[in-house]
């Protein structure tokens, strides 16, 4: 890849320094456009990132910063391989948390029941109290609060670009975009409209995981589970047979006694055969509910009876479906025990289900354990236990089942057929290459785990509107099958703005008019398109057809199950293909108690600070060394590592090119003259590289950064602290090789220096940058990724090992020095140095190097069968060298 606007070369400076390099280089690439994709080209030239939108609600953290880095070493590596690379990067501005700190920053509450204020002012500006109530927020229309969060996401989304610039990311902001802007909600919608027509999306009144709090459904993959205490409590139906034996129950939910529709055991469980087909009667409230028999019910649980609810957990759905059960829900979206329960005919059980309307859950229940108490309808006391209890990801209260319509779109969750979608999407994640490979198991393990279809609808208000509304009947009923759509020229639409064809909006909410669908897409349901939406697919037929199917999703393995595999759904049903070829999967950042960090735990570390304190460079080699997939503690000590490298690269390569006038272009040199190298240590030394060369290249073929990584950091610091100090008055001209071995020296110099920056820069990019700029036009980060095959070449079949004997022939040297007690410049005057026999002809090719290095003035070199390493003999020590006095003047 040529450069189009090349920088130009600069001085090596006095001192060189990490303080300022993040300003000046991402100042140079943005202006210079370094990053852009070229929209001139075909598609097999192309490296495409679907890049995960970050949510853009109050601040990154540490997380993000891990992850984004990993991925940014993938695609400069895939840049400097020649690949014109498609890097666009997103924000996911729509959903709950934008929703709640827009409430918490303006102090506002949505009401959609309000007017719209074209001049609403709100009461607060940065405000962030998150525990404040929604009875002291003022409430505003829809749309004024939607105009507020689209304005706090335009500030958090200037922030986050500020950091990824500050961290060095390679992505082409020419081709950003959002969850929420037009072009998002026109993507999505047609999305959906053809997924509608396919048959793919449909509604259902049916019972949904429900967050009372944020008073919205919940899909499967948005669930957690969290252990809360609780207790079982031994409670007797009477049965209806007239011997008035009762059957005890053992139920961690008594509250839900009057929502009771039958008892159900195992068919084979003989307690209980007599029972089956009979009925009993609930306490406290008298209802009569038959006793069923279901192959799901655990004799070993409990009394090994139970009651189903409509609705207490999953189990309850599965045999209110299976069983045919009516439906006698108590719990409403608020929370709380709904006003009426008309399937209790008793006036004793209506007086009793009077004291528990408008209770929340846990007021209720223990109203209903007093209840139960008095009666003698509960056995014993309550048996405490701790168990998992299903909670929305961001709420603060268990999940309730409630009844209502929602949306749904096909996953394979009830597609169990053999070859059928499940099959099929498990096949999908087969035909992916993940890195690393055991995380297709847990993407399989979830297809298969699923308990339903994909619930896509939400009862929110900042986010993608479903584009349909519903015909009323003259009746003044609404008729939810004739549903009524958008043309796709028209999209985006908002059905409680706009209109459908053929009526007007003197018929809305009208008998024979329209009503409109109220409700939004999951924020999943946008951001699963994200390959759509940065490829332009309802915009750009001739961009999406050179960047889709993209090369790489990188993404936490935490959301495997919810954005990775809900985009593999959508891309299968959109385009019959894998949205990607490659999958790279990071882990979490684990706080110092090995806990993940995260925003809702309290625990995290935002990440300006550190890339201050440790350059960017150092938290990006912290964010290398980590493998894929797995989980990393939080670790400054790396990244003081990491900073010291930067440093050392400045240092080191100032040193190096300080030895007269480097060439201009060592590799370029190298081509056209592969014996420009004479010297036998430094042709050793372009064999050395050679194989760090073709190793590093392996593993970013890989994608396995941290592998390449490893295997450069090594031989650079051996370059530094052996080489660079072995041949360093041979460069000079200082030897006895005179100026032949000199400019042999200058030149595996350059040429290792320059490999040597075009192998970090994918991890250390600001610092090999600088460097490139002293000497060379153009930027590292487009130049071609070094090749083993020219070193090899120059190498002239030279044993590489050469370097290493050498090495530490050069630590035998210091020692003698360092164990009398003598500075390193104090000569030898003898020396008899002994090696294993392999090992003599190495130490003879660099007698000189040796000789300079230790200030020898006489050396004997001497081979011994049973030597096992260097060891010297008759060693003889000059004088050392007088101090010259300080200055005084």
């Amino acid at each position: 890849m040529t450069d189009t606007a090349p920088h130009q070369s600069a001085s090596i400076p006095d001192r060189p320094s990490l303080e300022g390099l993040e300003e000046k280089w991402d100042g140079v690439w943005s202006e210079q456009q370094l990053y852009a994709f070229d929209p001139d080209t075909t598609r097999d030239q192309v490296f495409s990132v679907d890049t995960p939108p970050p949510t853009a609600s109050g601040s990154l953290h540490i997380g993000h910063v891990f992850g984004y880095s990993q991925a940014d070493m993938i695609v400069r590596y895939q840049r400097m391989r020649g690949k014109n690379v498609f890097y666009p990067l997103g924000w996911d501005d729509n959903g709950l948390p934008t929703e709640r700190r827009a409430q918490n920053y303006y102090g506002v509450r949505c009401d959609p029941s309000l007017p719209y204020d074209p001049d609403f002012t709100p009461p607060q500006v940065g405000g962030d109290n998150k525990s404040a109530k929604a009875a002291n927020q003022l409430p505003i229309s829809r749309r004024n609060f939607i105009e507020l969060c689209e304005q706090l996401t335009t500030l958090d989304e200037k922030s986050f670009e500020e950091v990824f610039r500050t961290l060095g990311l390679s992505v082409d902001w020419n081709h950003s975009y959002q969850t929420i802007n037009a072009h998002s909600r026109a993507t999505s919608q047609r999305a959906f409209l053809e997924n509608l027509a396919a048959g793919q999306a449909y509604q259902a009144e049916a019972p949904t995981m429900w967050d009372v709090t944020y008073r919205t459904a919940v899909a499967q993959a948005e669930q957690e589970d969290r252990d809360r205490d609780g207790a079982y409590h031994r409670i007797g139906f009477t049965r209806t047979d007239g011997t008035g034996e009762q059957v005890f129950i053992e139920t961690t939910r008594p509250e839900l006694l009057p929502a009771c529709v039958a008892l159900v055991a195992h068919p084979d469980d003989e307690r209980y055969h007599e029972l089956f087909g009979t009925t009993v009667v609930s306490p406290i409230f008298g209802v009569e509910v038959p006793v069923k028999a279901h192959p799901l019910a655990q004799p070993d649980k409990g009394a090994g009876i139970a009651m189903i609810c409509t609705f207490g957990d999953a189990n309850d759905v599965i045999w209110w479906r299976e069983l045919g059960l009516p439906t006698r829900s108590v719990i409403g979206r608020d929370g709380r025990f709904l006003p009426e329960a008309p399937w209790i005919s008793s006036a004793e059980g209506q007086a009793a289900y009077a004291e528990l309307a408008g209770l929340t859950v846990f007021s209720a229940q223990k109203k209903v354990v007093e209840m139960v108490t008095e009666s003698g309808d509960l056995v014993g006391e309550p048996k405490k236990i701790s168990h998992p209890v299903k909670f929305y990801e961001n709420g603060d209260k268990p999940l309730e089942f409630v009844t209502s319509r929602q949306w749904y779109l096909t996953n394979g969750g009830r597609d169990t057929s053999e070859g059928g979608l499940r099959d099929e999407l498990i096949a999908r994640g087969k035909e992916l290459t993940w890195h690393p490979a055991y995380m297709e198991s847990r993407y399989r393990n979830w297809v298969e785990g699923l308990a339903g279809d994909w619930l896509i609808s939400r009862q929110r208000f900042y986010g993608v509107p479903f584009p349909v509304w519903y015909a009323v009947g003259e009746d003044g009923e609404t008729d939810y099958d004739t549903v009524l759509t958008p043309p796709v020229e028209d999209l985006p639409i908002d059905p409680t703005i706009d209109v459908p064809a053929g009526y007007t909006e003197a018929q809305r909410n009208q008998p024979g008019g329209f009503v409109a669908d109220p409700d939004i897409l999951d924020t999943w349901a946008t951001s699963s398109l994200s390959p759509q939406l940065a490829g332009g697919w309802n915009s750009d037929p001739d961009l999406f057809g050179k960047v889709y199917p993209m090369d790489l999703r990188p993404q936490g393995h935490d959301i495997i199950r919810t954005w990775l595999f809900s985009t593999i759904v959508r891309s299968h049903l959109q385009q019959d293909a894998l949205p990607w070829k490659h999958a790279s999967i990071n882990g979490w950042i684990l706080d110092p108690d090995r806990k993940k960090m995260s925003k809702s735990k309290g625990n995290v570390v935002t990440p300006i600070g550190l890339l201050q304190q440790h350059g960017s460079d150092g938290v990006r080699y912290w964010a290398g060394r980590a493998r894929q997939g797995v989980d990393t503690a939080f670790d400054e000590g790396q990244m003081k590592i990491g900073r010291r490298l930067a440093i050392k690269i400045l240092n080191a390569s100032k040193f190096a090119l300080g030895f007269g006038e480097a060439p201009a272009d060592p590799a370029g040199r190298l081509a056209a003259d592969p014996s420009v190298v004479t010297d036998p240590l430094d042709r050793a030394l372009l064999a050395q590289l050679a194989d760090v060369v073709e190793q590093a290249t392996a593993a970013n073929d890989d994608m396995d950064y941290a592998r390449a990584l490893e295997v450069v950091e090594p031989f650079f610091w051996a370059f530094c602290d052996d080489y660079i100090e072995l041949v360093k008055e041979r460069a000079h001209g200082n030897s006895e090789a005179g100026e032949a071995g000199a400019a042999s020296a200058r030149a595996a110099l350059a040429i290792t220096l320059e490999v040597l920056l075009r192998l970090f820069a994918p991890v250390v990019v600001f610092a090999t940058e600088e460097v490139w700029s002293w000497w060379r036009g153009g930027s590292v980060h487009t130049q071609p990724w070094p090749e083993a095959a020219p070193l090899r070449e120059a190498a002239q079949g030279q044993d590489a090992a050469l370097v290493d004997t050498v090495a530490q022939a050069a630590i035998v040297l210091r020692r003698i020095k360092s164990d009398a007690k003598v500075s390193q410049k104090t000569p030898i005057l003898s020396l008899r140095l002994v090696a294993p026999t392999g090992q003599l002809a190495h130490l003879e090719a660099a007698r000189g190097d040796l000789i300079a290095l230790g200030r020898i003035e006489q050396l004997e070199l001497a081979g011994a069968e049973d030597a096992e390493g260097l060891r010297t003999e008759d060693v003889e020590l000059g004088e050392p060298p007088v101090k010259q006095p300080r200055n005084q003047g």
